[in-house]
């Protein structure tokens, strides 16, 4: 007589022995230690230590100062806050994509605020996320003038916070290393003007935000300082710099007056503080048809910078790419970090890469020809 076949039970291993464990501590009369639980559970030390984390990271469990695991009274999700610079802005918005994909992977609960370019709702946000009581705020916004303020009432409300690109009192540091990334957009310039101009440079022009204050205008000064190093004959007097307020219009504006009062002036050297003010100097520079005589770079290498690059009349020789798809990541993790009272560095920075026409050519299969150089 033909026996029925019995069916597979279809278990996934590791959340059965995650269920085993929180049954477990469900049993405890009292606090357990990692020892105790890998053995009662009869797994891998390793594997019990990350299960025990993520229950803690889920509010499941509690660990005490003694390293001891035991259910939580009061379990609850994880809750950040996030203030984007602004929506309108292709780096910001990157980030923005980056964290909430990265909160959802971690369970992590995330609102979402939107700065909007504006120190004023900037602070409102700020305020909205202290009286939803998130457990850490992550604030990104561009305007000096009100970190001091928005520092005393995060401190003052006992929510630790992470501030993106622009320091603010007593929140962690998260974002470029300003002099850094000017220095090696100064360097694309310079060994652009040796090579097309045999370094004949009549005058550098640093398009900055005046109102993110010093720490950001490091760009500048570090791309100064790269293309001093490499182009020692430059006179000081024809280092100049204006206020772009990080806008594509007011970049545009300020490059256009800048050649209207040199339009004989040839080797003009341009450091934009992002490539939304880079593009609108090559607006100026291409309404003007001046292409030729002036080279430009940006910051954070945007989909509409790379594309201009490919272009072989383009003034826009370079971009540095500060990675904003990784900020996410970095940002949950850092924030949990904080959280769960790990040490962590007051100032995190993060990678960047120096992309050319010559690198964003390559990396589309295209050739770069002689007019591109």
């Amino acid at each position: 007589m033909h026996k029925p076949r019995r069916k597979g039970l279809y278990l996934v291993p590791l959340l059965s022995k995650a269920l085993d464990i929180q049954e477990l501590l469900e049993r405890a009369q009292e606090p357990l230690t990692l020892e105790v639980i890998y053995k009662a559970a009869n797994c891998p030390k390793t594997t019990a230590y990350r299960i025990l984390k993520t229950y803690v990271h889920r509010g499941y469990f509690a660990q005490g100062q003694d390293g001891r695991y035991r259910t939580s009274s009061q379990r609850k999700k994880i809750r950040f806050g996030f203030a984007a610079q602004s929506s309108g802005m292709p780096f910001s918005e990157t980030v923005t994509e980056s964290l909430t994909s990265a909160a959802l992977a971690h369970g992590v609960e995330l609102l979402v605020l939107d700065n909007q370019y504006d120190s004023r709702i900037a602070v409102a946000n700020v305020a909205r996320m202290i009286k939803e009581k998130v457990d850490l705020a992550i604030d990104f916004q561009m305007d000096m003038g009100v970190t001091g303020e928005i520092g005393d009432m995060i401190s003052g409300a006992g929510i630790p916070m992470i501030a993106v690109d622009l320091p603010i009192p007593h929140a962690t540091y998260f974002g470029a290393d300003n002099y850094r990334i000017g220095f090696s957009a100064g360097e694309i310039l310079a060994r652009q003007a040796m090579a097309s101009w045999g370094g004949n440079v009549s005058w550098v022009l640093g398009l900055d935000v005046d109102q993110a204050g010093p720490f950001v205008a490091n760009r500048t000064i570090g791309a100064f300082d790269a293309i001093r190093k490499h182009l020692p004959g430059i006179p000081q007097e024809y280092f100049s710099r204006a206020d772009s307020a990080g806008r594509r219009e007011r970049g545009y504006r300020v490059v256009l007056d800048f050649l209207r009062r040199h339009p004989k002036e040839k080797g003009i050297l341009i450091v934009a503080h992002n490539d939304v003010v880079a593009l609108g100097a090559v607006q100026a520079v291409r309404e003007l048809r001046r292409q030729r005589r002036v080279m430009v770079v940006g910051q954070d290498c945007i989909p509409e910078a790379t594309k201009e690059m490919e272009r072989p009349d383009s003034p826009l020789v370079g971009s540095i790419a500060n990675a904003a798809e990784s900020y996410g990541p970095q940002l949950i993790s850092l924030g949990l970090a904080i959280l769960q009272g790990q040490v962590v560095s007051p100032y995190n920075f993060t990678e960047h890469e120096v992309i050319t026409r010559d690198s964003v050519c390559k990396a589309n299969g295209k050739a770069v020809t002689k007019d591109d150089e």
